[in-house]
């Protein structure tokens, strides 16, 4: 059983979860992920690493609350615990000199990118962090990201904070910054990675997403995470998570990601305690 240190939401609908796990800890790498399951019977959820301290033995995770067992995840208390912690799992994202990375994180893949803007900036790299959401509401972790980039650019479609527009204003975010980027990074929902992509497509650049697909054990052995790249079958879990965005059959990725969201949401629809 792995004791939960904290669980709290740190915008709306949006957690961070702290579990002990030493060994866990011991081992991660950025981009790589975690299985958690809220209870015995539960399902199995799939969620990167958004930090870990190897001294203390905790690894921290941000999650979206959208179906019965996420809901159920949310509800635990510090000082509860967790059946099952499976990790780390999946290929960590490739660190090296690049010159200049723009990673780009909305909703829970704010928290996912910060270990990763961490490493590249600690390889050398002038780090540029884009931090997408509809209002200023729901960003977090600003100052965090702060220490580990050059520059932080916030964007909302409200305009609330910093510039005003969507993911589909990332090519003229790239334009307008003072020095060229080599390589970018997308983390997030399926279609801020998908919009980002397209958005870095014309520009020539080196764009990296992080797969947040439908998997049970994450290991390689059910095949439910297969995805198309490049024309070619791959597993999320083994494969990558991490994978060109240029090459993605993002068509398929977005038809395979909604093949449960009834089931999601019918549980939440009951008057049955979770």
């Amino acid at each position: 059983m792995f004791t939960i240190f904290e669980n709290r939401m740190i915008v709306p609908n949006v957690y961070q979860m702290t579990v002990h796990a030493p060994d866990v800890a011991q081992s991660a790498l950025p981009g790589q992920f975690v299985i958690f399951r809220p209870e015995e019977d539960g399902e199995r959820i799939p969620l990167t690493l958004a930090d870990w301290d190897v001294q203390a033995g905790t690894v921290s995770v941000v999650y979206l609350n959208v179906g019965r067992s996420t809901a159920k995840l949310a509800s635990s208390k510090a000082g509860q615990t967790l059946p099952t912690v499976v990790g780390p799992l999946g290929n960590a994202m490739e660190i090296d000199r690049y010159g200049a990375v723009l990673c780009v994180g909305g909703c829970y893949g704010i928290g996912s990118i910060y270990p990763i803007a961490r490493a590249l900036k600690a390889a050398g790299n002038t780090v540029v962090c884009v931090l997408e959401a509809r209002s200023s509401f729901l960003l977090y972790w600003q100052e965090k990201l702060r220490a580990v980039s050059d520059q932080i650019v916030c964007l909302t479609r409200d305009g609330t904070s910093g510039k005003r527009g969507h993911i589909g204003s990332l090519a003229e975010i790239i334009r307008t910054l003072p020095m060229r980027i080599d390589r970018v990074i997308l983390n997030g929902c399926n279609y801020l990675m998908m919009r980002g992509s397209q958005e870095t497509l014309p520009l020539k650049i080196k764009t990296i997403v992080t797969l947040n697909t439908l998997m049970i054990d994450g290991t390689g052995m059910c095949g439910v995470c297969r995805v198309s790249v490049n024309s070619e079958t791959k597993f999320a879990c083994v494969h990558g998570p991490h994978f060109d965005g240029h090459q993605v059959d993002w068509a398929e990725v977005t038809q395979r990601r909604k093949a449960y969201l009834q089931e999601e949401v019918i549980p939440l629809r009951t008057t049955q305690p979770l």
